[in-house]
């Protein structure tokens, strides 16, 4: 019987879609691409107009021959590949590896979807076109661009420092901006200045803070109390003066919510407010678009396509936002008309949906049941972005008072304060966007205070301060400047920042990124060397370059000309001038202790270290850059433990990750222990009933609480545990949380209890 053939990428998307389509449609995954340029040198032909030689993917060849099988009972075969230049590509290439290019027997067509409901997709398939081949020329120039980089610049790495590293269009300019933050921070010196605050009481005896802003009419600078000889002398002259309110302003102040989630403002958020990294936020997306089995309702993509760079919502989900308001917070929290946003983005691409819920009736606490603990959150912050974009704007009071403080002297004073009532909370009662380094204290409320009222000085409260240094980047921060500088795609950014952790370039300690200095090596040979292909202004100009192609403006291999003549010109001449050592041996004025030649800070797998120059000679003196200097590295210090596996003195040594115990009989005993044992908490392990749960950390840091029969035990919790059995479930063990808004409160950690205190 025949019937139309419909290609999708994912496995999950195709049962969701031929649940749609009915009998008459068989659909079937491609899983993601079919073919690509080989890993290898050569896979671009550039003395040939840059001829790519692609080759199908071995793992895509039996979903292929699935799909050629398919084929045979077809009168239609229609492509509905993400909707996007990747997507476009995959269509593409699947036509190319099908054998269906060139004259294919049936109709071939494409449709595209935003978002994976009966509706949406019935209209899809209505309403198809042909491939889109402008988007498949910048979808194949991006790849090309990227393979002449990578496999071009990554042997040159391999000769000048190490071989197994990589350099990448993206990844290179990610890497410049994790280093040179870090140049900034060792750079910093901090510059110490003080303020003035005072506390204050009114007749009634009500109490106020205020802070000194000018002095005999003239406003302080940041640092022109610079020393606490300074600070000082202005407490004493406040203290000995008498205060009374010059001036009470009061103004109204608008406050909007933030736009609907595009890709990156999604990352950013998910990573301040869920702790998700780029990486996991977009594959925890990816099964919301995909379809979650909803009970009744069957299996339904739960989100519009997560790869955005859109601010746009369709005229019905504008609609339902403003019915959902209307009804679950009232009319004065709706708009009278829809508020629609502009794009911020400098190559803005695709303009179809922000990400927004499907079905924003669908409310978070409907879904939880059916969700993961990760799927409800991502969903429950999405819609919540989503409905709060169309809520009215909060109105909030802020009041600013002016104090003069008249001293014994002629000097005068002015103190400050300020202070905020949310008057209509609008947007805010349903979500508040996040911040990435707050430091401003929040303004509390004033009580209500006339001109001329004579005020009490309680109390004068001088504070030193230094200057700090820019804070090292998150993965929030990360993407929103590569975003403001136009640099990669929404979709790039997740895998751009993996590969940064994974090439150890550098690490995530406690959310921030610390270069590694293997990636200063990298970054300091790139900057010199290669200053233009690691230029922010050039990667954003050739991400415009490639959207003129999508939109048909330029032609790509006239893009990809005036790119690689001058690149492999200056790889060429860069091969001669580099020399290996410049860059990973830095001799020091340090002779070495067993040999006598110069010592040398070198570059190894593990970072820098001090060695010998000797080396080819035979001597094999080194030692961790951290002992460094005239003096000799520490002796192991005895301690009073014995070990408790011949009875010898532990030694206190110092290793890669701090100082740890180790058996003075070694080598015949190699028992080594932490320095510091796992504090008990006197908590019985409730899954062995034999170990007592103790205080650890992970290896990023994060306390944990497991049980000291480990391997024997794996039972673990996040939190603080208490001997106090649930009183829903009757588990042996309650946990203690605390949030901001509910205090601290007990819960079961039980899978499946929803018991909390709270």
């Amino acid at each position: 019987m025949a019937h139309q053939l419909v290609i999708v990428e994912s496995p999950a998307k195709a049962k969701t879609i031929e649940k749609f389509l009915g009998s008459e449609y068989r659909v079937l995954a491609s899983f993601g691409h079919v073919r690509a340029l080989p890993s290898k040198q050569g896979s671009v032909d550039t003395a040939n107009d840059f001829e790519p030689k692609y080759h199908v993917l071995p793992e895509s060849k039996k979903h292929i021959d699935a799909i050629k099988k398919e084929l045979k009972g077809a009168d239609r075969l229609l492509l509905a590949t993400d909707p996007d230049r990747e997507g476009e590509a995959i269509s593409w290439h699947l036509l190319a590896a099908l054998g269906l290019d060139k004259k294919p027997k049936i109709p071939i067509q494409r449709v595209v979807f935003h978002e994976i409901t009966k509706d949406a997709i019935i209209h899809a398939v209505q309403h198809p076109r042909d491939i889109a081949i402008d988007l498949v020329d910048a979808q194949q120039a991006r790849s090309i661009l990227d393979y002449l980089v990578g496999f071009n610049l990554s042997p040159f790495l391999w000769k000048k420092i190490r071989y197994g590293l990589s350099a990448g269009r993206v990844q290179s300019v990610a890497l410049r901006l994790v280093c040179e933050r870090e140049k900034e921070i060792q750079a910093f010196v901090d510059q110490e200045y003080w303020t003035i605050g005072a506390k204050l009481e009114k007749q009634g005896g009500q109490t106020l803070k205020a802070g000194l802003v000018a002095v005999d009419g003239k406003k302080l600078g940041k640092f022109d109390i610079p020393d606490q000889k300074s600070a000082d002398a202005l407490k004493n002259a406040i203290a000995q003066g008498k205060a009374e309110v010059t001036s009470v302003t009061r103004k109204e102040m608008k406050r909007n919510p933030a736009p609907p989630f595009t890709t990156s403002t999604l990352q950013q958020e998910a990573s301040r407010k869920l702790g998700f990294s780029a990486k996991k936020t977009m594959s925890t997306a990816q099964k919301l678009y995909e379809g979650v089995a909803i009970g009744e309702g069957g299996t339904v993509g739960l989100i519009t396509y997560m790869r955005t760079d859109s601010v746009n919502l369709s005229a019905q989900a504008l609609k339902d936002a403003h019915d959902l308001i209307s009804v679950a917070y009232g009319k004065e929290y709706a708009l009278a008309k829809p508020r629609f946003y502009k794009n911020k983005s400098k190559n803005a691409q695709e303009a179809h949906e922000a990400i927004r819920p499907t079905y924003l009736d669908k409310t978070p606490a409907e879904l939880k049941k059916y969700l993961t603990p990760d799927l409800f959150k991502l969903y429950e912050l999405i819609w919540k972005r989503t409905v709060a974009c169309q809520m009215a704007e909060a109105l909030l009071d802020q009041t600013s008072v002016d104090i003069a403080v008249s001293g014994q002297k002629t000097d005068s004073f002015t103190l400050r304060a300020t202070g905020s009532v949310i008057r209509f909370p609008g947007f805010m009662k349903l979500y508040i966007e996040g911040v990435d380094d707050e430091d401003e204290e929040k303004e509390g409320t004033l009580p209500a205070l006339d001109e001329g009222e004579a005020l009490k000085l309680l109390e004068v409260l001088p504070e030193q301060h230094f200057t700090q240094p820019p804070p090292r980047y998150t993965e929030a921060t990360l993407v929103k400047t590569l975003e403001e500088y136009g640099i990669g795609r929404p979709s790039t950014y997740a895998s751009t920042l993996n590969t940064l952790v994974e090439r150890k370039y550098a690490r995530l300690d406690k959310k921030r990124f610390f270069p590694e200095d293997v990636g200063m090596v990298v970054n300091d040979l790139l900057t010199a060397h290669f200053p233009k292909y690691v230029d922010y202004n050039f990667t954003a100009g050739l991400e415009e370059e490639l959207d003129q192609v999508s939109r048909g403006e330029k032609q790509w291999k006239p893009l990809l000309r005036e790119f690689w003549n001058p690149f492999i010109s200056l790889l060429k001449q860069k091969e001669g001038e580099v020399k290996k050592d410049d860059l990973t041996t830095e001799t020091l004025e340090e002779a070495c202790p067993e040999c006598g030649k110069p010592l040398a800070i070198k570059l190894g797998k593990r970072g820098k270290f001090i060695a010998c120059t000797g080396f080819k000679e035979g001597c094999k003196y080194t030692r961790n850059l951290e002992n460094s200097g005239t003096e000799e590295a520490a002796e192991p210090e005895v301690s009073e433990e014995k070990c408790d596996k011949c009875g010898q003195p532990m030694l206190i040594k110092s290793g890669r990750y701090g100082k740890y115990l180790a058996c003075s009989g070694y080598p015949a005993c190699k028992n080594i222990q932490p320095l510091n044992k796992p504090k008990g908490t006197g908590v019985t392990c409730p899954e062995c009933k034999e170990g007592e749960l103790t205080e650890k950390k992970s290896r990023y840091g994060k306390m944990f609480y497991s049980c000291n029969r480990y391997p024997d035990c794996k039972f673990a919790l996040w939190d603080p545990p208490v001997t106090q059995p649930c009183p829903k479930c009757g588990f042996p063990v309650l946990v203690k949380k605390v949030y901001k808004k509910k205090g601290e409160f007990l819960k079961c950690p039980k899978e499946g209890c929803d018991y909390t205190s709270a």
